[in-house]
């Protein structure tokens, strides 16, 4: 059977981050699994992810208070469908970022991260695909708002998406 995911992360709302795109909570009722890799900011977002979601997968971030670290851990391992995915915020600088989550995270499938707001799609030389889904509200210096949504069948990952919203985060994304 095949789970679609939705792989968010650097909310920041309330915050830098006002609204979560309508194309985002679409994404969201959508999703069997959704994964959120920190820096939520509100603990409201959490609540509201965790009554919508079918499934929630969470981590807290360097921007996440006392409230969401109460209620979330630093490192998230699931397996889903037979593939062993963790969550993190933070992986350090991008230089020799394979090779030292590759140590960090032995045995894991895919690795999903946050932090830089940047999206990142690229596999470990031991084979762990690493994906960052930049922000849906806080793009930073980047041209677009992003987020990824992408499927596990049969105990593969499929289908990475990374999706682009033009217009200010409010906007519906079509």
């Amino acid at each position: 059977m095949t789970a679609r995911l939705l792989v968010v992360s650097d909310t920041h709302v309330p915050g830098r981050g006002r609204v979560v795109p309508a194309a985002v909570w679409d994404a969201v009722d959508a999703a069997d699994v959704v994964v959120h890799a920190g820096d939520w900011v509100g603990v409201d977002l959490l609540d509201e992810l965790e009554a919508r979601a079918a499934r929630l997968v969470g981590v807290y971030g360097n921007n996440d208070g006392p409230d969401l670290r109460a209620r979330l851990p630093e490192v998230a391992r699931v397996v889903i469908d037979g593939v062993r995915l963790a969550v993190v915020h933070e992986t350090g600088q991008a230089a020799g970022r394979e090779r030292r989550l590759d140590r960090l995270f032995p045995g894991t499938d895919v690795l999903v991260f946050g932090h830089s707001h940047i999206p990142w799609d690229t596999t470990t030389p031991a084979g762990m695909r690493l994906l960052n889904p930049g922000s849906p509200t806080d793009r930073r210096r980047r041209p677009t708002h992003t987020w990824m949504t992408a499927a596990i069948d049969d105990g593969v990952l499929r289908d990475v998406v990374l999706h682009h919203l033009e217009g200010p985060p409010g906007d519906s994304g079509r």
